[in-house]
């Protein structure tokens, strides 16, 4: 599921951040950024919609439904998520997935959060950026994009065998990965909501 690319018209209509949870002001930049990307993609939108796609069966794919977990023990009001741990939004049900918020949530921003593969020097950074998410393509599925803005993980290098890379990431990195966005989140939703 992971590996997030963007096409040729979302490359050229948006700029991709790239932030290290270990520098010192990340954190707050992430959170400044991803609260701004929301107000501009949500002008008469009042629901926010948070797609968690992964799977908790692969320790590297698991920190979309980390996060889903995480964020679904607080209750926003303006706020829905998709894919936890106990239901997670995988290949499988992606599609479905999609139409069902197509159906119940005709004018919602839809934030995707995914995890990726990439380089060893953007090993343990976050992405971020307006646009859809292209989530499959590191592991050779054709799957539907998705969302208004999107985030992902980068939880290990991609290469040869990507499938086995995700079975070997360290849990460690994912974790740290969903705690820094699940901040980034709380946050902005929180500033989105007053």
């Amino acid at each position: 599921m992971p590996q997030t690319i963007l096409n040729n018209d979302t490359i050229k209509k948006s700029k991709i951040y790239y932030y290290n949870p270990n520098e010192k002001h990340s954190v707050f930049d992430f959170c400044k950024t991803l609260s701004s990307l929301i107000q501009k993609k949500s002008s008469q939108k009042t629901e926010v919609v948070l797609l968690c796609i992964g799977s908790d069966r692969a320790t590297g794919d698991s920190l979309g439904p980390i996060i889903g977990y995480k964020l679904s023990q607080f209750n926003y009001p303006n706020l829905t998520i998709y894919g936890t741990l106990s239901e997670p939004v995988h290949a499988k049900n992606l599609q479905k997935t999609v139409n069902k918020i197509k159906k119940n949530h005709k004018d919602s921003l839809v934030i995707a959060v995914d995890a990726s593969l990439g380089t060893d020097k953007h090993l343990g950074f976050i992405t971020l950026g307006e646009g859809a998410l292209y989530p499959g393509i590191g592991v050779d599925k054709e799957l539907p994009c998705v969302g208004d803005i999107f985030i992902t993980g980068i939880v290990n290098i991609s290469g040869l065998l990507n499938n086995m890379l995700l079975q070997t990431t360290r849990l460690n990195i994912v974790m740290q990965l969903a705690d820094f966005i699940c901040y980034g989140i709380k946050y902005s939703i929180i500033k989105h909501s007053v």
